[in-house]
């Protein structure tokens, strides 16, 4: 049997998975119960668009619990404290320069379940912190992007 994926991510990041699945299992599966329980009501439910709407959100709900409860239990917490200062991991901002003269750029990087592009966070799965992670201050690495590569160095990593 294949082994299950694991799911890096920080302490806060499994935190707020379990405040989702919460959120989902006693807040949002009991209101679109009752929505399907109001639905049924109004008779044929072949014809019926609001039984088959929330039908069809129940599914989705249903596939994201899941989806959750995997991922909860198969995180795999990262402690960014117990890794090299200087090195490139989850849990960690690094501040990288576009080689030869670009403006500096800071990411945090965390688990693909918190990933936050536009605040800033981005997943260990993306390219960039793929090419990133295991990798110190001054080390210069090549990030494969869409039209090719890019150089850049890391200027600093600090504790998020």
């Amino acid at each position: 049997m294949a082994e299950d994926k694991t799911y890096p991510m920080t302490e806060e990041g499994k935190v707020k998975l379990e405040h989702e699945l919460e959120d989902l299992k006693l807040n949002q599966r009991p209101e679109i119960i009752n929505r399907i329980k109001i639905a049924r009501s109004y008779g044929d439910l072949s014809e019926n668009s609001e039984y088959e709407s929330a039908k069809n959100e129940q599914s989705l709900l249903e596939n994201r619990i899941k989806t959750v409860e995997h991922m909860i239990q198969y995180a795999e917490i990262i402690d960014s404290e117990q890794i090299d200062a200087t090195e490139v991991s989850v849990g960690k901002i690094v501040t990288f320069q576009e080689l030869p003269d670009e403006e500096p750029e800071s990411y945090t990087i965390v688990g693909a379940a918190e990933a936050d592009p536009m605040g800033g966070k981005i997943s260990n799965d993306s390219p960039i912190a793929k090419s990133l992670i295991g990798h110190h201050v001054n080390d210069e690495v090549s990030i494969a992007i869409p039209v090719g590569t890019m150089q850049v160095k890391i200027l600093k990593v600090e504790n998020a």
